[in-house]
């Protein structure tokens, strides 16, 4: 299990629980049910770099305590 911490720049940190195979769409469909926004609106990204929803958080290289951007379309 690892933790990714997301930051929608608007003030609200959110602290998400998971496994590095988890895919990003589920890591959205976990921050839909913390924040009450639905998944299909949230936009993750780091930088310029937006994430697709069928790659997983392994292949991302994305580890424990790393923080990600969180956008609403």
């Amino acid at each position: 299990m690892i933790e990714v911490v997301l930051n929608d720049r608007l003030g609200k940190k959110v602290r998400v629980k998971c496994n590095e195979d988890d895919t990003i769409g589920d890591l959205k469909k976990l921050v839909a049910a913390q924040t009450g926004t639905r998944a299909e609106k949230i936009r993750i990204q780091k930088w310029y770099n937006v994430y697709k929803d069928h790659v997983t958080l392994a292949d991302y290289e994305i580890h424990d305590g790393m923080g990600l951007e969180l956008y609403y379309n």
